[in-house]
C-alpha cells in the first residue's frame, strides 16, 4: 500500500512539473497582465491581438504551411525508406537502421549548420527559395517518420506482399494495396511527428531561413528579447490555443485507436 502511494505521488510530481508551467501560461493569457506574477484582470486582449495583427497571422500560416509541407514530404521519404529497408537483406537493414538513428541522436544546431555549409556555401542556394529550410525541416523529420514506420511493419504479415505478387499482383500494386494499407496508423503517427517538430524547431530554421521570415520558434526567441509587450503577452495565447490543439489531437488518435 505505502509502496502504491510512493509511486503515485511521483506520478503527480511529474505530472506537475510537466504541465503547472503551460497551465500558468494559459491562466495569464486569460488576463491585461504584463509579465507573469502581476496580479490583473481578466482580459480577452491577448486572444485579439494574436487573430487581428497582420505579422502574427503571417508568422503562424507561413509556420504552418511548412509544417505541413515539409511533414509530406518527409513522411513519403521516411515510408518509402521503412519499407526499403524492411523488404531489404539483413545486412542492408542493420545499416539503414544505423544511419536513420545519426540524425535522431545528433544535435541540431549541428544539423542547421551542416545543411546551411552545403546548400547555402557550396551549392549555392539561395535562403530566399526557402528550400534550404524545407530540406532541413525534411532531414529533421524524415528519421522519426522511419521509426515511427518500422514497428507496423514488423507487425504485419511478411507474407502478405509476397503472397500479392503470387497471385499476379503488380509491385506497385502490392504495395499500395495490401502494404500500405497495413501501416496507416505508423504513418499517421510519423507525419503528426513530423508536424510538431517542424513547428517546434528552432536551430535549424534559424541557419536556413529567409532574412524576412520567421518561423513560431524564431519569432518566440526574437520576441522575448524585444520590448513589444503587447506581441509578448498575445504568445501566451498562442502557447495555450496549440497545447488546445494537441490535446483535441491526441484524444482524437486515441479514440479512432481504440475503435480501430
Amino acid at each position: 500500500m505505502m509502496k502504491k502511494g510512493i509511486s503515485s505521488a511521483f506520478i503527480a510530481l511529474v505530472l506537475l512539473f510537466m504541465y503547472f508551467p503551460i497551465l500558468i501560461i494559459a491562466v495569464y493569457s486569460f488576463t491585461d497582465a504584463a509579465n507573469i506574477g502581476t496580479i490583473s484582470s481578466f482580459s480577452l486582449q491577448n486572444y485579439i491581438t494574436l487573430f487581428t495583427t497582420e505579422e502574427l497571422k503571417d508568422m503562424i500560416l507561413g509556420s504552418l504551411l511548412l509544417a505541413v509541407g515539409s511533414a509530406a514530404l518527409a513522411t513519403i521519404l521516411g515510408t518509402l525508406g521503412a519499407i526499403g529497408s524492411f523488404y531489404s537483406k539483413k545486412r542492408t537493414r542493420t545499416a539503414m537502421s544505423v544511419l536513420n538513428q545519426v540524425p535522431v541522436v545528433n544535435a541540431d544546431v549541428v544539423t542547421g549548420f551542416s545543411l546551411c555549409i552545403l546548400l547555402v556555401v557550396v551549392l549555392g542556394v539561395s535562403k530566399d527559395t526557402y528550400v534550404p529550410l524545407v530540406a532541413g525541416h525534411v532531414v529533421l523529420s524524415a528519421p522519426f517518420v522511419y521509426l515511427a514506420v518500422i514497428p507496423k511493419l514488423k507487425q504485419m504479415d511478411s507474407s502478405l506482399y509476397e503472397a500479392a505478387l503470387d497471385l499476379g499482383a503488380s509491385p506497385a500494386y502490392a504495395l499500395f494495396k495490401v502494404v500500405l494499407p497495413q501501416i496507416v496508423p505508423g504513418i499517421v503517427s510519423g507525419f503528426a511527428l513530423a508536424i510538431t517538430l517542424s513547428l517546434d524547431d528552432y536551430f535549424i530554421a534559424t541557419y536556413t531561413k529567409p532574412a524576412t521570415f520567421d518561423t513560431i520558434s524564431t519569432y518566440v526567441v526574437n520576441a522575448t528579447k524585444g520590448s513589444q509587450t503587447e506581441t509578448k503577452t498575445a504568445l501566451w495565447a498562442l502557447s495555450t490555443v496549440i497545447f488546445l490543439i494537441v490535446i483535441i489531437v491526441v484524444v482524437i488518435m486515441n479514440i479512432a485507436g481504440r475503435n480501430g
